[in-house]
């Protein structure tokens, strides 16, 4: 793979090397492999939904109006429930084979769910886990709006974002630290994006564009402080990023290929313009000012599901958003390959994981994980099994690593790393 077809984000050379790395080490090494799994703990984003608003762009962004779903705005969609239930199957599947769950019947209390307040996220948990112990009724616990949870949704339960530091450390990401840079390397991306959605009707252009029309491309791009302070980034780069989200929900949801992307859109063109998602994220929450911030009540709910012995939960299923799993990930510098997407991808349904394991000396590890369906296993409802199991991919914790298999963490040392980042999160 060419290093070009793997920049999209400001870090271009690390970002493709690290993924690179990744795929080399999406098994365990050999001399790990007598390690026993004593717990896992997975945050997972919602399955597929239909765009969060009825124009995902502004009007006059695309040549035809967006189509409309018969699932309502930002609700999960039928298919989305069911590919959730898919993954619950195989994961209990993979889980008994490992010895971590029985292979049949209830789980009770070794399994503890926790959802979003938004209703995507709580039936993701729901499908998830009739999949996983069908028929048990799995209590998933979630709270009663999202301006009171401190956990999916910290910044509307309390939490402090300085925005202007947070906008600061967004934009040192940046190539020589302007946003311009980043739409030169995205010009191939921006030729399929303009391509499918023929931007712009004279209205949306800037003055300085000629009246005739522009590109999407041509918009200017800025990152302002968004809600709570979390940096978000607007202009023709956002636009590009729902524009490109949009397409890939039209795709797993099954939708006939005529209809996705007005029927301009394959799956090539459509995992191309995935990077402008990866790069959007890459400027809001994965800057450690923001991730250690906004990742701190994940991160510690994940040190506390792994370590407290009174805990009796074998497996944590954490449903949230494509924000906190990309939070998490900056969090700890985590960078993946998941699938058929781009690297560091958030796909519906997708989840990083982190499993605890153990030694006959009583030592233990932290080792992190990406779990996902493919693209075409999400669209055509795949059943999954050892056979025709979805990605996973091991990724190597920075600062902490055991020389004879870079992904294993000792788990005091991953403790340290956490609690040091909630006591002390990044300044700027």
């Amino acid at each position: 793979m060419r290093i070009s077809i793997l920049s999209c984000i400001a870090s271009t050379l690390i970002l493709g090397t690290q993924a690179l790395a990744l795929a080399a080490s999406a098994a365990p090494s050999a001399n790990t492999q007598d390690l026993k799994l004593e717990r896992v703990v997975m945050l997972m984003r919602h399955s597929v939904r239909p765009p969060t608003k009825d124009h995902p762009t502004p009007k006059g962004t695309t040549a035809q109006p967006w189509p409309a779903w018969s699932t309502p705005i930002g609700e999960l969609t039928p298919h989305g429930e069911e590919g959730a239930r898919l993954m619950g199957i195989y994961n209990r599947q993979l889980l008994a084979t490992r010895g971590l769950l029985p292979a049949n019947g209830c789980l009770g209390d070794a399994v503890s769910v926790w959802a979003s307040g938004k209703s995507r996220a709580i039936k993701t948990a729901k499908s998830f886990v009739e999949g996983l112990a069908p028929g048990c009724g799995t209590t998933v616990s979630f709270p009663a709006t999202e301006n009171d949870d401190p956990v999916f949704h910290p910044l509307n339960s309390g939490a402090k974002i300085d925005g202007t530091l947070a906008k600061s450390a967004s934009l040192r990401r940046a190539p020589k630290g302007k946003l311009e840079e980043e739409i030169v390397a995205h010009n191939e991306e921006f030729k399929v994006l303009q391509r499918v959605m023929d931007c712009c009707a004279p209205p949306v252009c800037s003055k300085n564009v000629a009246k005739e029309g522009c590109t999407i491309a041509d918009l200017s791009s800025e990152i302002i402080s968004g809600e709570e302070g979390k940096p978000a980034l607007e202009g023709g780069l956002g636009m590009a990023s729902t524009a490109a989200q949009t397409f890939l929900l039209e795709y797993v949801e099954g939708k006939p290929i005529a209809e996705v992307g007005w029927g301009r859109a394959t799956k090539a063109d459509i995992q191309k313009m995935l990077r402008f998602h990866t790069t959007k994220f890459f400027y809001e929450v994965r800057s450690p000012y923001v991730a250690e911030r906004y990742a701190a009540p994940i991160a510690k709910r994940i040190v506390e599901a792994l370590g407290e012995k009174s805990n009796k939960a074998r497996l944590t299923l954490l449903a949230g958003h494509d924000t906190n799993v990309a939070a998490l990930g900056g969090y700890f510098d985590l960078h993946w390959l998941p699938a058929d997407y781009p690297p560091d991808s958030l796909p519906p349904g997708g989840a990083l994981g982190f499993e605890l394991l153990s030694n006959g000396k009583g030592e233990t590890y932290v080792r992190a994980f990406f779990q996902t369906q493919s693209m075409d296993q999400l669209r055509n409802l795949t059943p999954l099994n050892q056979a025709n199991p979805p990605a996973q991919v091991y990724i190597p914790i920075p600062g902490c690593g055991e020389k004879h298999d870079p992904t294993l963490c000792n788990f005091k040392t991953f403790q340290n790393i956490v609690n040091r980042k909630l006591t002390n999160p990044a300044k700027s």
